[in-house]
């Protein structure tokens, strides 16, 4: 990095900067000093104009078009200059302006000025530029090149096209895909008037571009557009531009919709937190689904066998009946229901509310049983609340970065992006604790690459080195933590010799990381599913919390744990209740003093005795005990695990009532079907993993009669004889501030101005809480607790019959059980069909051929899917996404769980690998 962009990082970093006077054109005005000279100037409403300039990317100074004229130093790129004390500066005057029409005239001259056909005419900043500047073809200086030499054009990426011929070589594209995105794809090629940006080796097709349309952000021409994914559309056709929050992971970027005809056409990232205009390829090009033919328009109800299309009332007095007749028949505990972290607060809320006011029974759940339960669960018991610390954007000024369990580029590629800002731009150490080489391995200082399962083991040995060697904080240890001296005998047994016998990581590389963590003066730790999706998923996030404590890496900006969540309102599901053991704000419903707080507010006497988890529920199915289940938004014919035994489940019930959006694997056992408005057909709030509370928006009407998930349940309530009028989604939220203390202040005229407050927010003045833990823990006595835990080996290991680990989770370009994704026609063009990840000299000795189909088998049962080569997967091991029905790889996976979070062990389980028969066809797909 140049001396110029290493100080603009570091004023870009640096609030603390003294303020200083400068005039700017006569005024004066103040600034911290190191600002950047033209950002100042355009905060200040002075309108210097400029090309290659972006808020969020390091000035280059290349167009020229910012010079203004400074003091004792000439003429300057304004970009370029930073801010001193007295600095006089002159922004306009005829010299400067004619100089800049100047080079106005020749950027123009070579320039394709097709603004009439253009897709960018409406918001082209050089454009903009020749209207301010009156550069007309007919009073323009320099001739036109254009036409007399061919520059290139690539259409071959699934999603973006560029056009040379429009291109001004700013680059814009090339600084944000390299210091936004972290990934340095880009590049210019050429010299002179035939120079132009490429991708990789010189086709953006065949690049290692991942189409999250960064460059197309940034790009100030039309030279960078979207593919018409959805319909070929300028800034003024459209009819609306509607800014939400994304439907797909728990990140909740803020996006902006545009409609025209009732459709959505184009998408882009909205500049605010937490992604700053920035998006993954999910979040910009994959909504085309809303918009499909297989959508659920009408309510069905399963008559002689079929799902018959019926009216709202019809479905409604069904459901109700039944729903009365199996209570009554065998009581509420018969009855259990599985909430969506698809849906929004104000409707997990009410469902919960339904379920235990209504039909009187604890037992709810949603889908972080099977993800983030172990967090919710380990961070209460060692912090006090099961939530992230920090925010995302903070990342990027850490100094050490622990990713375990996540492959965060491809599941949470925004948070990835500032991961990799702090490494490649502000100099962080990365330690990846993975046992795939991912992504972020490669430009992490130390990877260790341990056997899957034996994250407790490594994590322990850490603590042991860091202890051995007086790394650790001693004085926060001993003001604001217990438990220290327990933990201290465990940790004294994993040497770093004992450890490597275990993980399989070596000795150097332990101590190597364990010295990188302890000497980090900003410490955080990023996990996700890698360590959650255990039997011993709870231990996992243990041993996590007790390194923060270990070295007081919590409590201050940029540390923290960062528990990436992997649908877009987990984190609000759960506050909102829909777990079997809490009520609304994580009151414990064992609790006596909990329920009568709700039982006065909700009128009715409630349930005592915690309910049933996912896992639990299936159970009581088989054994008869569970005869109806509601089940709205959740797929878990094709989530849980071991899926024959799910499926066998499903197909026992008296009652299965699913409300969705498609007609899923789930909803081909129902016997009633609720057609459902998605989250961008509705109103309401979500809240991100950050505990940002984010507002949802209605971006377009729902398909037919689907209606959104609230009134639906509401109609449910009043048909059963419990009374809710809530007129619109804000009254259950005003209800939600009056029951919920960390969400008190959170009121719909806040959400509704676009704050995005982050809980706990006890009242409607306070700002909301950014950091947790900077005073106090939300435990009882306000100290963080360790916890020693021992390594348990996992339950199923190879061995001669079965001697591959299988290891599941996503790709980037799907999501979940690919119920929406997987009909989106540009993420399909990235990634159409199931496969298996398998190591190179592992397909060798096996001898399998790159796409070949092969038999991946457990003692559980087999699926058939074709087998790529990586190198990202270590040898023993396979990986297989779980986003394909057609290959539903939790076929295989192993129906055992953590004792206290439920949580099924989908990252381990023993398999088997051969080639197919041949008399199994071209296609993958289960036995």
């Amino acid at each position: 990095m140049s001396e110029v962009n290493k100080r603009y990082m570091e004023a870009m970093t640096d609030s603390s900067r003294d303020m200083v006077t400068i005039i700017i054109d006569g005024r004066m005005i103040k600034a911290r000093r190191g600002e950047n000279l033209l950002a100042v100037a355009r905060r200040n409403g002075i309108d210097i104009p400029g090309l290659c300039y972006h808020e969020r990317l390091t000035p280059i100074g290349s167009c020229r078009l910012c010079i203004v004229k400074v003091k004792g130093k000439g003429i300057v790129t304004a970009c370029t200059t930073f801010v001193e004390d007295g600095m006089e500066v002159v922004a306009f005057d005829d010299e400067l302006e004619e100089m800049r029409r100047d080079l106005l005239d020749l950027l123009l001259s070579e320039h394709n000025c097709d603004c009439m056909t253009c897709d960018k005419n409406g918001e082209c900043e050089l454009q903009d530029l020749a209207y301010r500047y009156g550069l007309t073809s007919e009073v323009r200086t320099y001739p036109s090149i254009w036409g007399k030499i061919k520059p290139p054009k690539d259409d071959s990426s699934p999603v973006l096209v560029y056009d040379a011929s429009k291109c001004i070589k700013c680059q814009r594209c090339i600084r944000a895909c390299s210091e936004i995105q972290g990934k340095g794809i880009l590049s210019l090629v050429n010299r002179g008037i035939m120079t132009y940006v490429t991708a990789g080796l010189g086709i953006w097709g065949e690049s290692e571009c991942d189409g999250c349309g960064e460059c197309i952000q940034v790009c100030p021409t039309g030279a960078l557009m979207e593919k018409p994914v959805f319909t070929r559309v300028r800034i003024f056709d459209v009819d609306k531009r509607v800014i939400s929050t994304c439907a797909y992971c728990g990140v909740g970027c803020q996006l902006e919709f545009w409609v025209k005809g009732g459709k959505i056409v184009k998408v882009r990232g909205h500049n605010g937190p937490p992604n700053y205009g920035s998006t993954c390829v999910k979040g910009r090009f994959g909504w085309d689904w809303v918009h499909s033919p297989e959508r659920l328009r009408r309510p069905l109800i399963r008559k002689g066998g079929n799902l018959v299309e019926v009216d709202w009332e019809e479905a409604i007095n069904y459901v109700v009946k039944r729903l009365k007749e199996i209570k009554e028949k065998y009581g509420p505990d018969s009855i259990a229901g599985l909430a969506s972290s698809k849906c929004t607060n104000e409707e997990n809320y009410l469902f919960q509310k339904f379920m235990r006011a209504v039909i009187g029974t604890n037992n709810i759940d949603n889908c972080a049983r099977l993800c983030h339960a172990p967090s919710v669960i380990g961070l209460k018991m060692a912090f006090g609340t099961g939530a992230q610390s920090n925010t995302f954007e903070e990342l990027q000024y850490s100094d050490v970065i622990m990713v375990i369990g996540s492959n965060t580029t491809e599941n949470h590629p925004i948070v990835a992006s500032y991961i990799k800002r702090a490494v490649l731009l502000n100099g962080a150490k990365l330690i990846v604790i993975d046992p795939r080489r991912t992504d972020l391995a490669k430009m992490a200082t130390v990877h260790l690459m341990l056997k899957p399962g034996t994250d407790v083991a490594l994590l322990n040995g850490m603590a042991h080195v860091i202890v051995s060697e007086g790394l650790y904080d001693e004085e926060f240890i001993r003001t604001r933590t217990e438990g220290f001296d327990e933990f201290l005998r465990v940790i004294d047994n994993y040497t770093p010799e004992l450890v490597e016998g275990i993980t399989g990581v070596p000795k150097r590389d332990i101590v190597k990381a364990a010295r990188l963590w302890g000497k980090a003066k900003r410490g955080a730790i990023v996990y996700a599913m890698g360590v959650t999706q255990h039997i011993f998923g709870i231990n996992n996030v243990l041993a996590i919390a007790n390194l923060l404590l270990l070295t007081g890496n919590i409590g201050r900006g940029s540390t923290g744990i960062y528990p990436l969540r992997g649908q877009n309102n987990v984190q609000g599901a759960c506050d909102m209740g829909t777990l079997p053991d809490y009520l609304p704000g994580y009151k414990e419903v064992s609790d006596p003093k909990a329920r009568e707080f709700f039982e006065k507010a909700w009128g009715v006497e409630l349930p005592d005795r915690p309910g049933l988890t996912i896992p639990e529920v299936i159970s009581a199915i088989l054994e008869g005990k569970v005869k109806a289940l509601y089940a709205i938004g959740v797929n878990i014919a094709l989530s849980c695990a071991d899926r024959k035994r799910v499926i066998e489940a499903l197909k026992k019930l008296e009652l299965l009532i699913c409300q969705d959006i498609f007609l899923t694997e789930t909803c081909k056992y129902a016997h009633v079907i609720l057609p459902a408005a998605s989250l961008l057909e509705k109103e309401g709030t979500v809240t991100n993993g950050e505990r940002r509370v984010l507002l949802v928006n209605k971006v377009i009407d729902p398909p037919g009669d689907a209606k959104p998930d609230w009134e639906i349940i509401q109609m449910i309530a009043k048909g059963m004889g419990y009374e809710m009028s809530y007129e619109d989604v804000w009254d259950i939220l005003r209800e939600i501030n009056k029951l919920v203390p960390s969400y008190a202040g959170i009121t719909p005229e806040r959400i509704l101005r676009g704050e995005g407050v982050q809980w706990p927010c006890p009242t409607p003045e306070h700002p909301g809480t950014r950091i947790l833990y900077e005073d106090a823990f939300l435990t009882r006595n306000g100290l963080g607790r360790f916890h020693p835990v021992d390594y348990i080996p996992p339950p199923e290991l190879p061995d001669e019959e079965y001697p591959f680990v299988l290891i599941t989770g996503r790709i980037l370009y799907h999501y979940h059980t690919g119920t929406m994704s997987r009909r989106s026609k540009a993420l399909n063009e990235f990634s159409r069909e199931p496969m298996m990840l398998m190591n190179p000299s592992d397909m060798v000795k096996l001898g399998i051929s790159e796409g070949e189909l092969v038999k991946v088998s457990s003692r559980r049962g087999s699926i058939i899917v074709k087998a790529i080569s990586s190198i990202k997967v270590a040898e023993g091991c396979v990986f297989i996404p779980f986003h394909y029905s057609e290959a539903p790889v939790n076929e295989l996976t192993l129906y055992m769980y953590d004792p206290k979070a439920k949580v099924p062990g989908f990252k381990i389980a023993a398999v088997r690998v051969e080639k197919a028969p041949s008399a199994m066809g071209g296609e993958a797909h289960a036995e």
